[in-house]
């Protein structure tokens, strides 16, 4: 059984994927949080396998998150997930520790997949942003 926390600063969302994921028998939200401090004090107590992990949060935001749970576990994994495709989210969110990125207009299916890659120790970018990364790559 893979255990998640899912941080989103939005109830319907976090309602929305624990719905969604816990219908898969794989896996079991065992954490919604609605900012990054209370995400980070969940990694502690709870050792997710996965953080779902919004980027706009407020007081704490999710690549803030991400880096202060990345100074106590390396064997937590953590998808950022954003309405934001610009290269720039997506790096910060990279180098602070995060493992990959979906895009909110990602559907379910993708966000199991996304999981499951992770969990097999994959880096795992969407489609729209793989479109962007390579976008940016030419632009170099």
């Amino acid at each position: 059984m893979i255990k998640i926390v899912i941080a989103d600063d939005h109830r319907l969302v976090r309602e929305a994927w624990r719905l969604l994921l816990n219908r898969d028998k794989r896996l079991s939200v065992i954490a919604v949080c609605e900012n990054g401090y209370r995400v980070v004090e969940a990694c502690r107590v709870l050792q997710p396998d996965i953080v779902l992990m919004d980027i706009n949060m407020e007081p704490m935001n999710g690549i803030d998150a991400t880096r202060t749970i990345r100074e106590f576990s390396d064997e937590v994994r953590i998808i950022g997930i954003s309405v934001h495709t610009d290269f720039s989210y997506v790096n910060a969110l990279m180098q602070a520790g995060a493992n990959g990125y979906v895009t909110k207009n990602s559907s379910g299916e993708e966000m199991v997949h996304a999981i499951m890659e992770v969990m097999q120790g994959q880096s795992y970018f969407c489609k729209e942003i793989s479109e962007v990364m390579g976008e940016a790559v030419v632009r170099k």
